[in-house]
């Protein structure tokens, strides 16, 4: 099924203002075939017809259901793995001896996809804290707006060949044979993080700031200014001498941001 251009373009600027991903006019092709399928199940005859039903739909499903279908979740476990380094050798440290006293430390997974990134982010804190005294508050959040992907996430089943790259003590600590082709993360780590849907156009609902924020490959389909709206808000939900991690195809104007550049793809608010 064909969509005309009015047709894409109602829909470009519906998606654009209400989730912030960008549609160019290259996309057409990407979106008729992402939204096909709904409209051939669904028996609608034209974009228009399905437009108007997503934009009526006071259950929110059938936008759910939109978005699953257009965003692109690929990822992996330990994906930039200099990102990993750095937080273990450099932030995790300085977070410790900065809140020993209060012994709560606050990491979010923005656009956590199907969770390879916030379990690996959790396995390094579990690392990280075994020797140290107390009991600290290590719980992470992680938010996507795709449902399909949280569902995925939450379920912390792999196939065996994605853990190729992590490190070989992870693999009998922090995961379990599922069946001969899959690995289950163990509930040491799964327990340890809340996994929630969260659209990054919303206000931020937060009553603390974060220590670290991880959004990495999610802000390469968004425009300028939405790019610059959101950086904004990750600032100033950012705990002073706190860090921003970003995928390495991305970055931070730094005309329009308070972040200090640290090093390719990683900033921190001083």
């Amino acid at each position: 099924m064909n969509i005309s251009e009015q047709e894409f373009i109602k829909f470009s600027n519906y998606i654009r203002s209400n989730f912030g991903i960008s549609l160019s006019n290259k996309k057409v092709t990407f979106l008729t075939s992402r939204l096909g399928s709904i409209l051939e199940k669904s028996n609608f005859k034209t974009f228009s017809e399905y437009y108007d039903h997503v934009t009526s739909d006071a259950s929110g499903e059938s936008v759910i259901e939109m978005i699953n279908k257009i965003t692109t979740n690929y990822t992996y476990f330990y994906r930039e793995e200099k990102h990993f380094d750095y937080l273990r050798e450099t932030v995790l440290p300085y977070i410790y001896e900065k809140e020993i006293k209060n012994r709560d430390l606050r990491i979010w997974s923005a656009g956590c996809s199907s969770g390879e990134e916030p379990y690996a982010l959790q396995m390094i804190i579990k690392d990280f804290f075994a020797d140290k005294p107390g009991s600290w508050d290590t719980k992470l959040l992680a938010t996507d707006i795709s449902t399909k992907a949280l569902i995925k996430a939450q379920s912390g089943i792999y196939p065996l060949e994605s853990i190729e790259k992590i490190p070989k003590s992870w693999k009998t600590k922090y995961f379990q044979i599922a069946d001969p082709k899959n690995v289950v993360v163990k509930d040491v780590i799964k327990n340890e993080i809340i996994f929630k849907r969260f659209n990054l156009m919303n206000s931020f609902p937060f009553k603390k700031k974060f220590h670290v924020i991880f959004c990495r490959n999610v802000m390469i389909y968004f425009d300028a200014k939405t790019k610059i709206d959101l950086i904004n808000k990750f600032y100033e939900f950012t705990e002073p001498g706190g860090y921003l991690f970003i995928g390495h195809s991305e970055s931070v104007d730094r005309a329009y941001s308070q972040y200090k550049y640290i090093q390719p793809a990683i900033y921190r608010k001083e």
